[in-house]
């Protein structure tokens, strides 16, 4: 049974300058977590902690808060924890900061908050993935292994699960002796994550965790002291006091890395504006037990994955049954047969995926079992009911038959995939891929860091990584040979980064071959640092004319001289700063000059506290970015009426996006500058992916663009992943973008073809940026489908009256899209607006009883309906122009 975990602290002696003759020896705490998590267990935990001659302390889990203090600990274990609370992160987050170090086991972190959850990954570097269906013992991943990892460690056999490293310094340090080698234990330079729960299993997995110990203990400069707590208990370690500062000893020089990628990128502890907010007093936890809303978040969470996978099962079965429109005279013919076909006791379609019907069975009972051990008070067996009915859900995903509606299916293609090509045959097979995995939009990494892909006459230097060949002209003609769009992916803003100086050999604070030419067009931070210390970026100045004029003739270029569909502005935006410290960038020679013309005051000199100034400089800069883009879309749609225009952009709230790093795009939206935003809505979790794109999703006044939320497949598992584009088909968005190519593995590309991919046999089907109304009407015969499919096999719950009248209605709205989209015109427009609105105000009253049996389901549906409403909105604007004043014809 797992229960929750406490820690300890260690005191011991080492060495802090090993190479030296003279080196001392200096107290240092090991601090051993103890809470309800490994409760149960700690009796052979403390044992192994003996069989490992270290001396510790114990720090309490329940009296953990932002106050706390570790004691002396400068490295701490958390051995199978598999829950902390934002107080506890916050804690381990500003001791990380300081230098501390951490040990973690087990499925650390798997029933947190979802946002505490992505928080610890990122300190972590790591995260639990899944366990292991059978016992494994671990090997070397190669001989490049750390040093440090034990050999006698690698014998035996434990039951242990998969750790997916989450960040670029994560080292795979070992693996499981499986197909496909899952790895088994991750580290950073300031932690290690062990894959199996430690002081659990029996006599083999004994002898590894005390080895594994041992080594990470010496890794980290930790010398056992045999005897010392053999006759005594171990001790409290101070808590309830200020964070404890002292250093922590430095890594021997044999053990450092020798990956020079990872000596320039320490692990990334969250920096201060990227911390957790707690609330102002924390509320005492009750160790033990599950809150009202956890109970709450925890059975959310589970019943919207059933949702998403009843929701796929039923768009897979629709799809692929003969089922067609919902119309009165197919429900006249099923009313016929049904007497006949009862007799016989058969359904005319029948649920082909069996496993999935009873794993959804099977969950729902889970949902049941947690329920009621929470009303039994047993949490233990409650959080386990919930992880194995999650686990059940995954592992049963329908991911084998085509289920994709017409949507926009958008991948990022990375730089650092096109270059490994040398010649457009090179990149043959790559599209070849992406169209069979149902891909219909590419967007294509143009330029970055001022290095265009192609030799390009505007800007200085083609990326020296691809000289010699025209990368971008190659992808267009594949990308259309295969019925897919192209859109040239630009960074807009950020002229120069220090990790692409490393890739070209040049020095770290090279600001680029334009800003090297031009220094007078970067902006600079208060410090008059030209690189943000954060990303490494340099940014050019976007209230300077001359830049505006040369981004202008680079976007111009590449709009002129290929044939790409679109372009994505990136980095449109100032650096990520933060006003309440006085991190704050875009102080360039242009901008100081303009804003003290019109304000008498130079922005160096203005701080947060001046608000009306602070304001008006914020404002000034927003203006900035806001004008670029009008000019943007207003001269490239003169020359290109057909270009697409699309960003990525941040979706954190506006307030706090515009203070942060200038970037309105709502404005943008709203004004028609753009066709497309793409939110870069990226989250390790579905419930964190939700929370992220809900509210851009449901925003009326953005009904002007489509929105496609972007997914990021880095550390992402591939059920995950599915999951994740499942909940955006079942919200109101039109699409979705994954990042990147070069994370794209081979069993999810299978799984997209499967699901997504289009037969070579049948023509390509319609983009929502391109024919917004038929796709409108074919999202509409979708639903139609589906809606057919459980009428036709009785699953579908409504009162005769409101059935007739929804049959009717459903026939009147589909033939207004239908005439809407064969030849559109402003009267049809307003039919066919006045049907759905009719449709979407009586849809509720009409599923009335079936949402009281399937309410995710029923919300699907009317968000799919709301998706519908954009479509024609968006077309109203693009394809439907009343002059040429206020629109452009597409």
């Amino acid at each position: 049974m797992k229960k929750w975990v406490i820690g300890i602290a260690i005191a011991t002696t080492i060495n802090t300058l090993l190479g030296n003759p003279r080196a001392f020896a200096q107290t240092v705490n090991l601090g051993v977590v103890k809470s309800p998590d490994n409760q149960a267990n700690w009796s052979a935990i403390t044992d192994r902690l003996q069989s490992t001659d270290v001396d510790y302390c114990v720090v309490d889990l329940s009296q953990v808060n932002q106050r706390s203090d570790l004691g002396n600990t400068q490295l701490l274990f958390l051995p199978n924890i598999e829950r902390l609370e934002p107080e506890h992160l916050a804690t381990l987050q500003e001791w990380m900061r300081q230098g501390g170090r951490i040990i973690v086991s087990g499925a650390a972190g798997v029933v947190s908050p979802p946002e505490v959850r992505n928080r610890l990954r990122s300190l972590l570097g790591a995260y639990w993935g899944f366990g292991l269906s059978q016992p494994s013992r671990l090997e070397r991943l190669s001989i490049s292994s750390p040093s440090w990892i034990p050999d006698a460690g690698l014998v035996g056999e434990v039951q242990g699960g998969v750790v997916i490293p989450a960040s670029l310094d994560a080292e795979t340090a070992a693996v499981w002796n499986q197909s496909e080698s899952p790895p088994a234990v991750v580290t950073t330079d300031q932690s290690i994550f062990l894959g199996w729960r430690w002081g659990v299993d029996g006599e083999d997995a004994a002898q590894m965790d005390v080895v594994w110990l041992q080594a990470a203990l010496s890794h980290y400069n930790v010398t056992p002291m045999p005897g010392k707590m053999a006759n005594s208990s171990p001790p409290n370690c101070g808590q309830n006091q200020s964070l404890a500062t002292t250093p922590v000893p430095p890594i021997r020089p044999e053990q450092k890395r020798q990956d020079t990628r990872r000596a320039t990128n320490p692990t990334p502890v969250p920096s201060e504006g990227d911390r957790l907010v707690l609330p102002a007093q924390t509320p005492a936890n009750n160790w033990g037990t599950l809150t009202a809303n956890e109970v709450t978040a925890m059975s959310r969470e589970l019943e919207n994955l059933i949702g998403r996978v009843e929701s796929t099962l039923l768009r897979a079965n629709a799809h692929n049954s003969e089922v067609g429109l919902l119309t009165q005279e197919s429900v006249e013919s099923l009313a016929g047969m049904s007497a006949k076909e009862s007799e016989h006791g058969n359904q005319r379609h029948s649920h082909p995926n069996r496993t999935t019907v009873s794993a959804l069975a099977q969950a729902r009972i889970g949902l049941e079992n947690f329920l009621g051990a929470v009303e039994q008070q047993d949490y233990t067996a409650a959080r386990q009911q919930w992880i194995n009915a999650r686990r059940l859900l995954w592992d049963n995903y329908p991911m084998e038959r085509q289920l994709a509606q017409p949507e926009i299916r958008a991948i990022w293609l990375d730089r650092g995939t096109i270059v490994k090509a040398k010649r457009k045959q090179d990149l043959v097979k790559l599209f070849d891929n992406l169209a069979k995995a149902g891909f219909n939009t590419v967007f294509f990494e143009t330029v970055n860091a001022s290095y265009p892909i192609y030799p390009s006459q505007v800007a200085p230097e083609q990326n020296p990584l691809v000289r010699g060949w025209d990368p971008l002209e190659a992808a267009v003609d594949l990308a259309h040979e295969r019925g897919m769009e192209l859109h040239a992916w630009v960074w807009i803003f950020a002229a120069a980064n220090q990790r692409h100086n490393a890739l070209l050999n040049q020095p770290l604070d090279y600001p680029g071959p334009v800003l090297a030419a031009h220094p007078d067009w970067a902006i600079f931070d208060k410090q008059g640092r030209l690189f943000a210390p954060n990303t490494r970026k340099a940014f050019f100045d976007p209230a300077n004319p001359e830049v505006r004029e040369y981004l202008m003739a680079l976007l111009e270029e590449i709009a002129t001289r290929y044939d790409v569909d679109g372009i994505q502005l990136d980095y449109i935006r100032y650096p990520f700063q933060d006003p309440r410290v006085n991190q704050t960038y875009g102080y360039g020679v242009a901008a100081r000059q303009q804003f003290q013309e019109r304000t008498g005051v130079d922005p160096i000199e203005v701080y947060p506290r001046d608000r009306q100034l602070w304001q008006q400089w914020t404002e000034f800069r927003i203006r900035q970015v806001d004008s670029f883009v009008a000019s943007v879309s207003a001269r490239l749609l003169s020359q290109r009426p057909d270009l697409i225009l699309s960003a990525a952009v941040f979706p954190l709230p506006p307030a706090e996006r515009q203070q942060r790093l200038q970037q309105n795009w709502e404005e943008w939206a709203k004004q028609g500058y753009i066709d497309l935003v793409v939110p870069m809505t990226y989250a390790l979790d579905t419930e964190g992916l939700h929370s992220l794109t809900q509210p851009l999703l449901t925003e009326a006044t953005l009904n002007q663009a489509l929105l496609i939320p972007g997914i990021r497949l880095l550390n992402l598992p591939d059920v995950v992943a599915v999951d994740q584009i499942q909940l955006l088909r079942d919200l109101p968005a039109n699409g979705y973008a994954v990042f990147a190519v070069e994370n794209l593995n081979e069993n999810l590309h299978r799984i997209f073809q499967q699901t997504q991919g289009q037969p070579e046999s049948t023509s390509t089907e319609p983009i929502p940026y391109r024919q917004p109304f038929q796709v409108a009407r074919d999202r509409f015969v979708a639903l139609q489908r589906e809606w057919n499919f459980l009428v036709t096999n009785e699953q579908l719950a409504i009162h005769q009256d409101a059935f007739t009248e929804w049959v009717a209605q459903t026939e009147k709205l589909d033939q207004a899209l239908k005439q809407l989209a064969t030849e559109p015109s402003p009267q049809l427009m307003r039919t066919a607006q006045a049907a759905l609105a009719t449709f979407r105000s009586q849809f509720p009253q009409w599923m009335q009883q079936q949402g009281m049996r399937h309410p995710y389901q029923v919300q699907v549906w009317e968000n799919r309906l709301a998706t519908i409403e954009r479509l024609l909105n968006y077309g109203e604007r693009t394809t439907l122009p009343k002059n040429s004043s206020d629109a452009i014809k597409r």
